[in-house]
């Protein structure tokens, strides 16, 4: 992915290096989402609940030997090395990347102006609005805060223990949760909210993989649309994206955990599935073509 030269982000946050001290945390959703016990105000209703559930990020603690409600470690300060500067500035200019398109995007396909989402940038453990978040939580957006919450060393583990390596692989990442953000702009989450707390856990998660595969049509949007402003795209990025996709679907990483794949309690899609809403939303260039809630199958 071609990224040096272009202007980065002003709306980040970088609290690496700062010395964090996490809360215990519980498991919901199905087992993927991490939600802090207690919220700003005394506590977490049960929709703020639910929707929080729905979209935090990939929950890696089958893979890293870390049970689900275990506390949050401290974490100490450390120096920023090189490697961190740089990846630092990669996701600033991503994340600006993804502004300049939604801001043209959103109006022309919406009728909707866009405002940007925060982005914070954290190392081994912070707190937000949505509860604590660790290596483990991986990244994931918090609506209350309209705000994506990012470990950069996820990129490591996306590489090194999950196979989908690459730049491309890492902005699609974060195109994916600045499509969060979007659904969020246009009410898509509060929906979804109202229509999970009177659901059961199964149709829950049906619609869970409805916004998730959405959100990934969304990406594959943004991609287009920023490979024809700026020809960002080398060869293999988009490769690289797909795996990333397959990857982190929800049978592949059940059966790479070794458990027993069970698609009742999918809350992000199968790996099939999301490389396909990928490659809808990039062939198209079209956020019509992303409305995985009226699509006779995902």
């Amino acid at each position: 992915m071609k990224w040096r030269g272009r202007r980065g982000s002003r709306n980040i946050q970088d609290r690496r290096g700062q010395r964090t001290r996490g809360r215990s945390s519980i498991n919901i959703g199905g087992g993927r989402g991490r939600v802090g016990r207690a919220g700003a105000g005394g506590g977490l209703g049960l929709l703020a609940v639910v929707v929080i559930g729905l979209f935090l990020g990939v929950d890696l603690s089958s893979l890293m030997g870390q049970s689900g409600g275990a506390p949050l470690s401290s974490s100490e300060p450390r120096e920023m090395t090189a490697q961190d500067r740089e990846m630092g500035e990669f996701v600033s200019v991503v994340l600006a990347d993804t502004e300049d398109v939604w801001a043209d995007i959103l109006p022309q396909q919406a009728g909707q102006n866009y405002r940007a989402a925060m982005l914070v940038l954290f190392s081994g453990a912070t707190q937000s609005q949505c509860g604590g978040a660790d290596a483990a939580t991986g990244p994931f957006y918090c609506p209350p805060e309209n705000s994506i919450f990012l470990d950069t060393d996820f990129f490591i583990t996306l590489e090194q223990r999950l196979g989908a390596g690459g730049d491309f692989a890492a902005a699609y990442v974060i195109a994916h949760e600045v499509a969060h953000h979007v659904q969020n702009e246009l009410g898509i989450l509060s929906q979804a909210n109202r229509a999970r707390s009177q659901s059961s856990q199964v149709r829950s998660n049906e619609i869970s993989v409805m916004i998730e595969l959405q959100a990934d049509c969304f990406a594959g949007v943004w991609a287009r649309e920023a490979d024809r402003r700026w020809n960002i795209l080398e060869r293999g990025d988009i490769a690289e994206a797909l795996n990333a996709a397959r990857q982190i679907g929800d049978d592949t990483l059940q059966r790479n955990s070794g458990r027993l794949v069970q698609p009742h309690t999918f809350t992000h899609g199968t790996s099939e599935q999301r490389q396909r809403w990928f490659a809808r939303g990039f062939e198209s260039g079209q956020m019509a073509q992303c409305n995985t809630f009226e699509a006779r199958s995902l």
